[in-house]
């Protein structure tokens, strides 16, 4: 399976925010769209990653200020990303070895949206499902050999 794919079944809405705005800003957004990231962009160009995990270590540096604080100063600068034809082993491996639980999907500049972990996994069991009920089929249609009783 690709990642295209992967963002085919997911859906490609897009949740970004400036590198100036406020962690209080970005927590709100991440709350009201119940998304776990947001991409940087900064003059129509990707600067960044900011997710649960970016937040709460600002939280912990930034003490009770922590929501004035800027995302740039929070975000994980320059994330690894993945590419639309990029197969799903190779993109679990870039996840793991990185530590990204999101990864941006970027053909050239452009963005086609945020792949997690948890897209990763239901499209596994999607496709594990899939290959279970054509096997299913297959054993349920086995054609008999010429001569065979039933």
């Amino acid at each position: 399976m690709l990642v295209s794919e992967i963002l085919a079944i997911k859906g490609k809405v897009l949740y970004t925010i400036a590198p100036n705005k406020s962690l209080a800003e970005a927590v709100e957004i991440m709350t009201e769209q119940d998304v776990g990231s947001l991409v940087v962009f900064s003059h129509g160009q990707m600067v960044g990653m900011l997710t649960f995990r970016e937040v709460l270590r600002a939280v912990h540096k930034g003490g009770t200020g922590w929501g004035k604080m800027a995302i740039e100063e929070a975000m994980l600068s320059g994330p690894v990303a993945a590419s639309p034809n990029m197969e799903m082993d190779e993109l679990r491996r870039l996840m793991v070895e990185h530590r990204q639980r999101y990864l941006p999907v970027m053909d050239g500049t452009t963005l086609l949206g945020v792949v997690s972990f948890h897209d990763v996994a239901k499209a596994v069991l999607e496709e594990q499902s899939f290959e279970n009920r054509m096997l299913k089929n297959y054993i349920r249609n086995w054609p008999q050999e010429p001569g065979e009783q039933e």
